[in-house]
C-alpha cells in the first residue's frame, strides 16, 4: 500500500518518534513517499536523521513558481477543485486571521497542488501528517482539490495552544481519522468538534524500538547524584526552572550533576542563569546528541528531569524508563498516564523549583535497591505500552481501514 507521509520540517533532532514510525509501517509493508516542506535548519548528528533526510523530498526546494505552476495546471485541469481549494484556503486563513495568514495559506495551497501530484503520480492513496499546523492544513488542502484522504497526528501543545487559528475542528472534520498521542490528547481534540466526530479522534501512543533496550544497564551505584534532561532550549521545556532547582538541591547534595541534553534559542539565557546561580561545576550542557550517546548519558544517570510548562507526551521520559531509569517529571498534559509516583518516579507542579528539588533530594536519598526497584518497574510499563511495532500495527489498521472515506 502506497501512503505518503506530509512533514513540515523533517527530519529534527527531536523527532525521532516520526522516523520510528515510519520505519514500523515500512516493515508491515507500506510504502512510503516522504514529503517535507523544508529540511532542519540545525545540523543532524544521528546517522539516522542523516538517511533519512536523504530519502525526504523537500517541497519548497521546488521553488515558489513552481509550486504556483502546480497550482495553475490543477486549475486549468480541474477548475471545480481549484475554486475548492481556493475557498478552503481563505477559510483557513481567515481563521489564522490577518492578510499575512491569508496569504500564507495560498502558499500552503501551492504546495498542497505539488503534494496533489505526486500522490496521482505514485498512485498514493492516503496522507498522515504529523502536528496539527501547516503540514495538516497541506494534507487538507490536497484532499480538498480531489487529493487523496488524509489523517493526522496531533501531539501538543502549540495545537492546544492556538487550536483556532490553526482550524483545528476543520481538518479534524475534513480526516479520516485524527490521533492523539495520549487520552488527554485526545480530549483536548473532542473540545473541537462536534459529539458525532469523536469516534473519528484515536488515541495512537509514539513508540520506542525495544530492541534498543535490550541491554539495559543497572542504576549506577556510585554517588553523587547524576540528573540528565532531555529537550530542545525553548520556554515550554522548561529548562529555566532547573536552576533554581539545582540550587535548592545542591545546598543539600552539593556534588549532585545535571546534564542537559538539547540546543536552542534558550541556550544563551541558560548559560548566564548557570553561570549567576554558581552552578558551573553541578550543570553541564553537551549540546544535541546521537541516539547512542544519549543512551550513554541515560546509563550513566540515577534518573531523567522533565522540567516542561507544556508536553504533548514526552518520547524522552519513555526512552529513559525503558533503559531502567526513573523519572522526576512535571504534572502535566499526558505524562501523568506514564510516569507513576512512587512507583516509577514523581511527579511534581510545574513551575515549582522547591517540588523539583525535593524529587531530586529524595532520589539522591534513597537506597540503591530502591532505586533499582523503581527503574526497573518504569521499563516494564513503557514497554508494555509504547511498543513502535505494536503502535505503528494500530495505525496501519485505521488507514486500511478508511480506504473508502
Amino acid at each position: 500500500m502506497k501512503i505518503a507521509y506530509v512533514l513540515n520540517t523533517y527530519p529534527q533532532p527531536s523527532h525521532s518518534f516520526i522516523r520510528r514510525e515510519l520505519h514500523a509501517l515500512e516493515r508491515q509493508g507500506f510504502s512510503i513517499t516522504r514529503l517535507a516542506m523544508r529540511p532542519a535548519d540545525v545540523p543532524l548528528v544521528d546517522p539516522g536523521d542523516q538517511a533519512e533526510a536523504e530519502r525526504t523530498d523537500y517541497v519548497l526546494a521546488q521553488g515558489i513558481w513552481t509550486l504556483f505552476g502546480a497550482l495553475l495546471r490543477r486549475g486549468v485541469q480541474h477548475p471545480g477543485a481549484l475554486l475548492r481549494g481556493l475557498g478552503r484556503a481563505w477559510r483557513l486563513g481567515a481563521q489564522a486571521e490577518g492578510l499575512s495568514a491569508r496569504l500564507r495559506h495560498l502558499v500552503y495551497l501551492a504546495e498542497a497542488a505539488h503534494v496533489l501530484a505526486r500522490c496521482e503520480a505514485e498512485d498514493i492513496t492516503h496522507i498522515h501528517a504529523h502536528f496539527g499546523t501547516n503540514a495538516a492544513a497541506v494534507a487538507h488542502l490536497c484532499h480538498a482539490m480531489g487529493g487523496p484522504g488524509y489523517s493526522f497526528t496531533v501531539h501538543g501543545p502549540e495545537e492546544f495552544d492556538a487550536p483556532r487559528a490553526l482550524s483545528l475542528g476543520d481538518k479534524i472534520a475534513a480526516a479520516r481519522f485524527t490521533v492523539g498521542v495520549s487520552s488527554f490528547g485526545r480530549s483536548q481534540l473532542c473540545r473541537w468538534v462536534g459529539h458525532d466526530i469523536w469516534p473519528k479522534i484515536h488515541v495512537i501512543h509514539c513508540g520506542i524500538e525495544y530492541s534498543r533496550f535490550t541491554d539495559v544497564l543497572p542504576t549506577p551505584e556510585n554517588e553523587p547524584l547524576r540528573l540528565v534532561s532531555i529537550g530542545r532550549f525553548v520556554e515550554q521545556k522548561g529548562q529555566m526552572i532547573l536552576i533554581p532547582a539545582m540550587q535548592k538541591l545542591c545546598a543539600k547534595h552539593p556534588d549532585s550533576m545535571l546534564h542537559l541534553i538539547g540546543d536552542g534559542p534558550l541556550r544563551p539565557e541558560i548559560e548566564a542563569g548557570i553561570a549567576a546561580a554558581g552552578l558551573s561545576k553541578n550543570v553541564k550542557l553537551t549540546g544535541w546528541l546521537d541516539e547512542k550517546d544519549i543512551r550513554a548519558e541515560l546509563d550513566a544517570a540515577h534518573a531523567l528531569l522533565m522540567p516542561s510548562f507544556a508536553e504533548g507526551l514526552p518520547m524522552v521520559v519513555m526512552e529513559a524508563m525503558a533503559a531502567a531509569r526513573p523519572v522526576v517529571a512535571t504534572y502535566i498534559a499526558g505524562t501523568p498516564e506514564l510516569v507513576r509516583p512512587g512507583e516509577t518516579g514523581w511527579l511534581v507542579p510545574a513551575g515549582d523549583p522547591d517540588a523539583l528539588a525535593q524529587a531530586a533530594s529524595e532520589l539522591a536519598e534513597m537506597s540503591h535497591e530502591n532505586r533499582v526497584g523503581m527503574g526497573d518497574a518504569a521499563r516494564h510499563r513503557v514497554l508494555a505500552r509504547h511498543d513502535v511495532d505494536t503502535e505503528a500495527a494500530k495505525l496501519a489498521h485505521l488507514i486500511q481501514s478508511h480506504q473508502t472515506g
